[in-house]
């Protein structure tokens, strides 16, 4: 069997195996928090299940490395490839859907939103403007700079092919609904603490939701700003967001904030750990999955 073949059989079985442990885990109850360390936390949660498919990915890139094309090891195709099969058809499925956001047009019916993956822009509807003053609207559009400023559409985006990963269990997209509601209360206190009111803010939330369309519809996988713009329909949370932001201001930038990983540090991170275990598989790669051919044999 070809090498890229084969490689791509393996990637399937042990990385979709990898995932399953920690796709059933349970959710703990969140802490009392700040909303922008529950949201690094939740965010983290999110994709703490997928770790070990990236790791086995890495260290099957590492053994591919050094594996001669044709592989010459002897072994049953039909379990190696009737044992991916499960798994094949989750990844297919998790591409599809990304695929078919990136296809999909700007919503347009929508009252206020940021679109875009890589270049972020804010999409205000005039109907929505005259129905506010001057203050609310800049309070909402601080709000929507916030997501823009984190690329939060490209955030949501990959977290949901995540999610994707990990079905069919249903704790993975409860933990994307967790974060994503999180992550609309730590965007309102940027917006607070960028100068907006939260008087003004909790006024265009409820404004925003007032102009939704009026048949519901259910969010179309991974996208960003309908996926935000649909938990104004979730009666509440929008209550927990009004009394957040009609209560006085939280402390900025306090010390445990501070204390937190960026997002560079933790790519960085990341990025040498996927390092470590592609040279692991280029040293210990033949010695384990060969092994695992040949009892394929035996099965």
């Amino acid at each position: 069997m070809g090498r890229e073949t084969l490689l791509t059989l393996l990637l399937l079985l042990f990385g979709g195996l990898a995932a399953q442990p920690l796709s059933l885990l349970p959710r703990r109850p969140p802490p009392d928090e700040a909303p922008r360390i529950a949201e690094r936390r939740a965010w983290i949660a999110l994709w703490l299940p997928v770790v070990p498919t990236m790791l086995a990915a890495a260290w099957l890139c590492g053994w591919a490395l050094r594996e001669p094309d044709p592989v010459h090891a002897r072994f049953d195709h039909g379990v190696v490839i009737a044992a991916s099969l499960p798994f094949a058809w989750i990844a297919l499925r998790a591409a599809l859907r990304a695929a078919w956001v990136l296809l999909l047009p700007d919503p347009a019916d929508l009252p206020i939103c940021t679109v875009g993956l890589l270049r972020p822009r804010i999409l205000f509807s005039p109907f929505l403007a005259r129905a506010l003053d001057e203050e609310q609207i800049r309070a909402a559009w601080a709000h929507e700079q916030a997501h823009a400023r984190h690329f939060d559409p490209l955030r949501i985006w990959l977290a949901q092919i995540a999610t994707d990963l990990q079905w069919p269990w249903p704790e993975a997209p409860r933990r994307l609904q967790r974060w994503l509601r999180i992550l609309e209360c730590a965007r309102d206190d940027e917006a607070r603490e960028s100068g907006a009111s939260g008087v003004d803010l909790a006024a265009a939330i409820v404004a925003t939701a007032r102009r939704l369309p009026s048949t519901p519809r259910r969010a179309r996988p991974g996208r960003g700003a309908q996926a935000l713009v649909a938990l104004l329909d979730d009666p509440a949370l929008l209550q927990l967001r009004v009394a957040r932001l009609l209560a006085p201001a939280p402390q900025a930038g306090t010390p445990q904030v501070a204390r937190h990983l960026g997002d560079p540090a933790l790519l960085g991170i990341a990025a040498v750990v996927l390092a470590v275990s592609l040279a692991l598989g280029v040293v210990y790669g033949h010695a384990l999955v060969h092994p695992f051919l040949a009892w394929t044999r035996s099965v």
